[in-house]
């Protein structure tokens, strides 16, 4: 049977194609040699257990130790009874054995160990019971909360000096985040704030995304197994969109063979890489699912919001921060500035946001378009400003970040305007004052600026001429939209205020001002 590009646990080199894991992992089998207790942190469906699983076989095998992955995640309904949450989990971990280890190198019997020392216990009897000295990765440590978390944490800190033969050789932590921001506070409202009750951790690690010699070797898989070929600048689409994420680099790829280019003697092209992404960005699976659900809570808000509006952060706590980067939502930059993960993470999300107006937007005619169904810009600004002056107050009251509403409304109505048959691009980062948004339909491109009057500030016509000017250039473009969205209190109402000006970039290109 062929191997499959896997979205959906954690990967097997007989069903899929996958990366040599332990590449992702430089010096982890120097850490387990000197006996280290480590962590390892990184976003979800980034290849965690994948890479640790595959790598506790590979020593189990190698006969040197007797390696395992476990899990931590049924104790995650028992926050503060460490009890019945050990119950679960050394249950959890016994069945985990007899498909992980060949029977002989099963756990023994665990002790009957009073609640609260359960987990130390039972490491305690298997590696002394072991043949081989014993590494275990503890997999979804960061689901246990408050008095359980702490127990445990407080366990492996107790054991750590019996090993090797008292307790396990070598171990480590994974998880989302950090050991020194484990919730334990009720609700999980509060950080460890110190790594004390872990504080034998010798390091924390975390795993990157794929590099682009790495997504090219994944998808030759493909390629070897099935003489389908991914063109050179189909691959580096791919990476750009998902700048190496894994699961998303799985994702593009299991759409594009399985889906949209069954046909193995068809090479994959951009644009089929561009359909899948579409498709990818539609369809919300389970993992863009979970992350968009994060949008509206208050400490991711506050930092997607002023992105999105091209203003700085406000005093977000850094934690906030570390949170929205190990959520895997937001990343740090190389010049050190804070940008949306991917490409795709930028497009759900605003869509995400905007769905609320796209659900309330009026049954809206198509007079944009020519009779060869060709996309009039001038028709398409007229009918933008006869729906902006009809709907715009109304709609930007259902918008879910006020800051942006007025943002989020447009692309709502640039949503509908496309509708299947184009697409709307868009680039925002934190500190630029600006949005930019790029129409393609039917071989017509639009460039359009976006950005926002506040009190106390000056007029930003100026100002959004000169950056329009770039992007245009960099389009390769003559003429485009600047949007002035007047959100200064005081304000007559739009319909009242909403105009049409005509003026020049500093290098003399077209633009039609929209003041809203």
């Amino acid at each position: 049977m062929r191997r499959w590009f896997n979205t959906a646990g954690p990967c097997n080199p007989a069903d899929h194609y996958m990366l040599p894991p332990e590449e992702r992992l430089p010096g982890v089998r120097d850490l387990i040699d000197r006996k280290s207790y480590f962590v390892l942190h990184a976003p979800r469906q980034i290849g965690k257990t994948t890479s640790l699983l595959t790598l506790a076989e590979a020593l189990t095998r190698e006969g040197r130790y007797l390696a395992i992955l476990v899990s931590m995640e049924v104790g995650a309904p028992f926050p503060d009874d460490p009890g019945a949450a050990e119950l679960a989990v050394l249950a959890e971990w016994r069945r985990t054995a007899t498909w992980q280890l060949p029977a002989e190198l099963g756990p023994p019997p665990f002790p009957d160990a009073p609640p609260g020392q359960r987990i130390g216990a039972a490491l305690g009897a298997w590696a002394q019971a072991a043949s081989r000295p014993l590494v275990v990765f503890i997999d979804e440590i960061d689901a246990l909360r408050d008095t359980t978390l702490v127990s445990v944490l407080r366990q492996l800190r107790s054991g750590y000096p019996g090993r090797p033969r008292g307790f396990p050789h070598a171990l480590a932590l994974i998880g989302l985040r950090d050991v020194r921001d484990y919730k334990v506070a009720s609700g999980g409202g509060d950080r460890l704030g110190t790594s004390s009750p872990f504080n034998i951790k010798v390091e924390s690690l975390t795993l990157r995304n794929f590099t682009r010699d790495e997504v090219a070797a994944l998808y030759a898989q493909h390629t070897s197994d099935t003489g389908q070929v991914f063109q050179p600048d189909a691959v580096d689409r791919a990476v750009g969109l998902t700048r190496g994420q894994p699961w998303l680099v799985n994702a593009l790829a299991r759409q594009l063979v399985d889906v949209l280019v069954k046909d193995r003697a068809q090479a994959i092209t951009i644009a089929d890489v561009d359909r899948a992404k579409e498709i990818l960005i539609e369809r919300q699976d389970t993992h863009l699912d979970s992350l968009v659900e994060r949008l509206r809570e208050p400490r991711i808000r506050a930092v997607i919001e002023p992105m999105l509006a091209g203003s700085t952060l406000p005093d977000v706590p850094p934690d906030d921060l570390r949170f929205a980067v190990d959520l895997g939502l937001v990343r740090m930059t190389s010049q050190g500035g804070l940008d949306i993960a991917n490409p795709i993470y930028r497009e759900i999300i605003v869509r995400e946001l905007a769905f609320p107006i796209r659900a309330s937007l009026p049954q809206i005619k198509a007079t944009w378009l020519t009779e060869d169904g060709r996309l009039d810009a001038d028709r398409l600004l007229d009918a933008f400003l006869s729906f902006w002056r009809q709907h715009g107050e109304t709609l930007l009251g259902v918008a879910p970040y006020h800051e942006i509403a007025p943002h989020l409304v447009l692309m709502a109505f640039l949503h509908r305007v496309v509708n299947g048959g184009g697409t709307v691009d868009r680039e925002y980062a934190i500190g630029r004052g600006r949005m930019d948004l790029c129409v393609r339909y039917a071989g017509a491109t639009l460039a359009i600026e976006l950005k926002v009057w506040r009190d106390g500030r000056p007029d930003p016509l100026a100002e959004g001429l000169a950056q329009l000017d770039e992007y245009l250039a960099g389009l390769g473009l003559q003429r485009g939209w600047l949007i002035l969205f007047d959100q200064r209190s005081g304000q007559p109402p739009i319909a009242e205020r909403t105009r049409r000006e005509s003026a020049l970039t500093p290098a003399g290109r077209e633009v039609a001002v929209i003041r809203a």
